[in-house]
């Protein structure tokens, strides 16, 4: 969840102060680096959600607001537009009371919060982009009224100096442009957190960016966007371009961008936070109290406030978390390439592939990235956003292969092994990679469906574009709270 801020304009004094503050937490990180002062003996992982809200009729509901106040319980939160809201799942061990409980525990949250959502005329879903979204549904009157998104958004536009521009091609093609951040609320994720130790965290994070692509292929869920069909994970181009801070003179200069895959595997998690004060200025150049060099002196835990802050406003698609729990500071990777939904099996599914895979691939001799250019590894990102499931990816040893065949002969074993390691036995493993296996087999996920449903529905009724995702919108709520996995959904 995003950190809150006041409402304010900032002066190239808070600006001077900010860096130098930064560079005081960097200092202090170093250090706490050196004198291994983190928590790593009882290992976590955490789940966020965000979903989206609409009406009974399946539209956009501006409501999270008042949703948030009648599900009235701290782990829900604004998203940055007002038709979006985000559970953070209380973090736990992997294997703590197994998948059943996880799942049950997830289920229970969501229908609560979709029964109070229902007695203020909305309704929760969780998917990749809503297929019902209009242009005229994002402005800057969409933005959530926490200030934070506000400030967010002029600090955006003041360093473009001109407007958004998105392009996306797929079957069909879109052109706009924004004049505000709000095209970044179609976009919504599932986050998958893993605390590691700072040691092995070089080798979590270059797994997972080395399998950020298949990730994306075999979970795509967002394939429309504005009326429009386009990629089969269209929120990939759809997060890079919304959050763009750069006008078209600066990127040709090879300026980084704010949502970045990176640009080289690393060797330490110090690596990506120098590169942030390295390459980023700050957007929100908020200052705190706290003085990091003394909070380590006196033997307490500094927050790193800025650090942390600005961290928040880099958005690496395997981004590095540094926070303090119970007074124990730790280090998570924090997955964000998959979209929300399509149901809870779904997503624990993936989960259990993402912690299993990253697992087995640290523990492998010859690790992947030392076979694999850092460039492949974007390569498939982008590629298997365009093209979802049916993706030719490259792979060390194999050469380019389709992601079934890929995850089936030479992954899913991996994954098996890793979660083995962690501690997961057989008969809680077979149930949540069996939906990965048979995602392969049936070559169908969410963007699939959602394809399927919209054209039968067109091919079968002859309605209009808009009123076509607005039937298939409906019966991806009902399938959605049945559970069952989306490989399995009808389309009929």
């Amino acid at each position: 969840m995003g950190r809150d801020v006041p409402a304010l304009v900032f002066t190239r004094e808070d600006r001077r102060r900010y860096r130098i503050k930064m560079q005081e937490c960097l200092d202090a990180f170093a250090k706490m680096l050196r004198e291994e002062r983190f928590e790593s003996e009882r290992p976590q992982v955490g789940l966020e959600i965000e979903l989206n809200l609409v009406d009974e009729d399946a539209e956009p509901a501006m409501r999270n607001s008042a949703v948030l106040d009648a599900i009235s319980d701290p782990a829900w939160a604004t998203e940055l537009g007002r038709f979006n809201l985000e559970i953070n799942v209380p973090p736990r061990r992997l294997t703590a009371g197994g998948p059943d409980a996880w799942e049950s525990e997830i289920r229970a949250a969501l229908d609560h919060a979709d029964e109070r959502a229902r007695s203020v005329g909305a309704r929760l879903i969780t998917v990749g982009i809503l297929p019902t979204l209009e242009q005229k549904d994002i402005g800057e009157e969409t933005l959530s009224e926490n200030p934070r998104y506000r400030l967010l958004n002029d600090q955006v536009f003041a360093a473009r100096g001109e407007d958004l521009r998105i392009e996306v091609d797929g079957v069909d093609r879109l052109r706009t442009y924004a004049d505000s951040i709000t095209p970044e609320a179609a976009c919504t994720s599932t986050q998958f957190h893993l605390q590691v130790s700072p040691d092995e965290f070089a080798g979590y994070w270059n797994a997972a960016q080395a399998i950020a692509g298949i990730q994306v292929a075999l979970a795509a869920n967002s394939p429309f966007l504005f009326g429009k069909e386009l990629w089969h994970e269209t929120r990939i181009p759809l997060f890079e371009q919304a959050t763009d801070t750069r006008p078209q003179e600066i990127k040709v200069q090879g300026v980084r961008p704010r949502v970045w895959f990176g640009e080289r595997w690393i060797n330490s998690v110090f690596d990506l936070f120098e590169e942030n004060l390295r390459y980023f200025p700050a957007l929100l150049p908020l200052c705190d109290e706290q003085d990091p060099a003394e909070t380590l002196d006196r033997g307490d835990v500094p927050e790193l406030g800025e650090l942390t802050l600005h961290n928040g406003t880099i958005y690496r698609w395997n981004r590095p978390v540094y926070a303090v729990s119970h007074d124990r500071p730790h280090i998570r990777v924090e997955n964000r390439v998959l979209p929300a939904g399509p149901t809870v099996a779904d997503t624990l599914a993936n989960g259990a592939f993402y912690y299993g895979l990253t697992r087995a691939l640290v523990e492998e001799d010859r690790p992947v990235w030392s076979r694999m250019s850092f460039q492949a590894a974007e390569d498939n990102l982008h590629t298997a956003a365009r093209h979802g499931i049916d993706a030719l990816l490259y792979w060390p040893g194999v050469g380019e292969v389709t992601v079934p065949e890929l995850v089936l002969r030479r992954l899913l074993p991996l994954a098996h092994r890793g979660l083995e390691l962690s501690g997961m036995d057989e008969a809680w493993r077979e149930p949540l990679l069996g939906i990965i296996e048979q995602r392969c087999v049936a070559g169908r996920n969410g963007a699939v469906w959602q394809k399927e449903m919209f054209h039968h529905i067109v091919d079968s009724t002859h309605a209009g574009r808009h009123e076509a995702l607005r039937r298939m919108t409906q019966l991806y709520i009902d399938y959605m709270h049945l559970n069952a996995p989306v490989h399995t959904w009808p389309v009929d």
